[in-house]
């Protein structure tokens, strides 16, 4: 299918208003369906999971799953293998021209890095910070930036010498970063509903953007050529902010409690999963200024984060079936849902075919 038919029929098909915050709605029309679940992978295990992240060079997904990583290849479905000892995993971050990954263990307390083409550890960095979470590398900077989720900071890591070289106080718990073409990095600060803005060369702080009527920002995403920002908030909003300012152009409506945002340079579409409601949320960017709702596109209850593969414009989803939550103890008193074991899938999402 052609770009400029695909860009008309998710236009054509999306019928939203996005009005002035003080009376945001959004709806879709009957045929903004243009994304579709095409294919649908099952998993063993019962571990939950976090983030998942997409190869482009060797078309493979991580998977975090709590104690280690699954990989898949996305042409079969099939795993091609696993790294262990991944403890508390979160995140992923690829350099491709080194074929290393970068893998967030939040409760070891290190950045694990791994060999791509044979998934073999090859160097365990410790944290600058407690609970290494968000990541995500610039190549114009070559470094890696990691959100350490327990004490507020963000810090940098060469990739060349594998060192942490910088780290900053952002004043909140950090959550997913993103990056413009200046040098300048970007995270959510989900328990201030904000967006720090630093410089990624002089590891300084530039700026705290609050974000009114956001709760709980997680996910973030950029259009580097329109310089606006996605962050995606728990209480049905995606916020999208003038990123050379802090001002916010708009807001939309999405699902429930997201955990991850990305967008597409090509069709112009930034995309929510929201874990409460099962669903993914479509965005146009219609020109800078203005954004309409392509499509809320059913997937599953829990899929709160993706990876997207930019080439062929697919994303990818996981979930499971969940049980009963353990019972309360002095430790957890808010125990979670139970995965039933043998329930993990990977959703793999792409346009229509015409």
């Amino acid at each position: 299918m052609k770009l400029k038919n695909i860009l008309s029929a998710l236009i054509a098909g999306g019928v939203a208003s996005l009005l002035a915050p003080s009376n945001v709605h959004a709806a879709t029309g009957p045929n903004a369906d243009q994304f579709e679940i095409a294919k649908r992978y099952g998993l063993e295990g019962g571990e939950r999971w976090d983030y998942v992240a997409y190869d482009a060079v060797r078309q493979h997904l991580f998977i975090s799953r709590d104690t280690h990583v699954q990989v898949i290849d996305t042409r079969t479905g099939k795993p091609v293998g696993e790294i262990a000892n991944t403890d508390g995993v979160h995140g992923f971050a690829f350099v491709e021209d080194l074929k290393l990954g970068f893998v967030t263990n939040g409760r070891a307390n290190t950045v694990s890095v791994v060999d791509l083409d044979t998934l073999k550890v090859v160097d365990s960095i410790k944290a600058a910070g407690p609970d290494p979470d968000g990541i995500l590398y610039v190549p114009a900077l070559r470094r890696i930036f990691v959100s350490n989720g327990h004490d507020g900071s963000v810090s940098a890591i060469d990739v060349a010498t594998r060192k942490v070289v910088a780290t900053m106080s952002v004043g909140g718990k950090p959550e997913a970063l993103a990056a413009d073409s200046h040098g300048h990095v970007f995270v959510n600060v989900e328990d201030r509903a904000g967006i720090v803005e630093m410089d990624g060369r002089s590891a300084t702080v530039l700026a705290h953007w609050p974000l009114a009527r956001c709760e709980s920002p997680t996910g973030l995403a950029i259009d580097p050529a329109s310089e606006r920002l996605f962050s995606v908030c728990a209480n049905h909003r995606m916020m999208i902010v003038d990123a050379t300012s802090g001002r916010r152009v708009a807001e939309v409506l999405i699902g429930g409690h997201p955990d991850a945002a990305a967008f597409d340079p090509a069709l112009k579409l930034a995309f929510s999963s929201n874990g409460a409601d099962g669903t993914l949320t479509i965005v146009h960017e219609d020109d800078a200024d203005h954004y309409t709702v392509a499509q809320n596109m059913p997937t599953l209850e829990g899929a709160k984060t993706m990876a997207l593969d930019e080439q062929q414009h697919r994303i990818y989803l996981v979930s499971s079936k969940f049980g009963a939550a353990d019972p309360a103890t002095a430790a957890n008193s808010h125990p979670r849902a139970t995965v039933i074991p043998g329930t993990f899938e990977v959703l793999e999402a792409q346009l229509k075919a015409r």
